[in-house]
């Protein structure tokens, strides 16, 4: 049976069509995703389990079709019920389309609506004003961002700072206070206002921005991404020069903690515009690097 959509062979309906004209661009439609199929009327009337009299009366557009005899006629031709009663404007494009993203199991249509607004939602130019590194904490994003900001001669911005200032307090008295879920709302709303500008940015986040996936969404659709990568030992080494072990603090496996995070979270970093792996290589050579992916983008 052909998923081919009977919009290609017949106008699409207009809403300033009148009732009958309405009926006879349905008759129509009907009757040409029919004989696409190769299909009789009695075949078409027993697959559907509508009286052939019916449908003959419903391809001249002398019938006023239920909306549950739609549905099971087009399940019937293979097509969606909108093929048959599809607005002005319809393409075959379109259609196709349509029947592509029924097909996606949730967390593959999830993937297609993010790369879909990656790719057609604003103007690319406007988000590549807005570079975001992400990654896992010492991966080298901080110094990483502000040399690319430098070299860009763009502002540097840190999404940890702006919580902090907005809050007036410290990250872990923000934790403290107000708990996963406070943090992760005070996130949000700094990086709403943030992209509220348009003006050209290096933007650092935090690690787990990636875990709470509408505001992760919304990163990816307003910022050019890059995903700084590193070695788990390159990452435990750079945190403990930093001094700050709280996602590990109390745990006696701390790079087994590491590791754990970093593996969960690979899939969703993944979906960033591009990868950079600053394993074993310098600052100034990563500096190097990440101009170069952006310049190529």
């Amino acid at each position: 049976m052909s998923m081919q959509s009977p919009a290609s062979a017949v106008e699409p309906i207009g809403l300033a069509a009148s009732d009958p004209q309405f009926l006879l661009a349905l008759g129509r439609r009907m009757r040409a995703a029919r004989e696409r199929d190769g299909l009789s009327r009695k075949a078409l009337s027993k697959a559907a389990e509508v009286s052939e009299r019916y449908l003959a009366a419903l391809e001249l557009g002398e019938g006023n079709a239920s909306v549950i005899l739609l549905r099971r006629v087009a399940a019937a031709l293979g097509v969606h019920v909108t093929d048959l009663i599809e607005e002005a404007g319809a393409t075959p494009e379109r259609a196709t389309l349509l029947r592509l993203l029924d097909s996606l199991s949730p967390e593959r249509l999830h993937e297609a609506l993010v790369r879909l607004s990656q790719e057609f939602g604003q103007d690319e130019s406007v988000r590549r004003q807005r570079i975001a590194l992400i990654g896992l904490r010492g991966a080298g994003k901080s110094t990483l961002g502000a040399a690319l900001a430098q070299a860009l001669g763009r502002s540097f911005i840190e999404l940890d700072r702006e919580i902090e200032r907005e809050a007036g307090i410290g990250l872990s008295e923000v934790f403290l206070l107000y708990g996963q879920a406070g943090y992760r709302r005070i996130e949000r709303r700094c990086l709403e206002r943030l992209l509220q500008s348009r003006d050209p940015i290096v933007l650092s986040v935090g690690g787990g921005i990636v875990s709470e996936s509408e505001t992760f969404d919304l990163l990816l659709k307003q910022c050019y991404t890059v995903w700084i990568k590193a070695r788990p030992e390159e990452h435990m080494a750079r945190v403990l020069a930093q001094g700050d072990l709280r996602p590990m603090a109390g745990h006696a496996e701390a790079m087994e903690d590491l590791k754990r995070i970093l593996a969960s979270r690979e899939p969703l970093y993944a979906r960033a515009d591009a990868v950079l792996d600053t394993a074993g290589v310098s600052v100034d050579a990563s500096v190097t690097a990440l101009r170069g992916l952006f310049a190529a983008a």
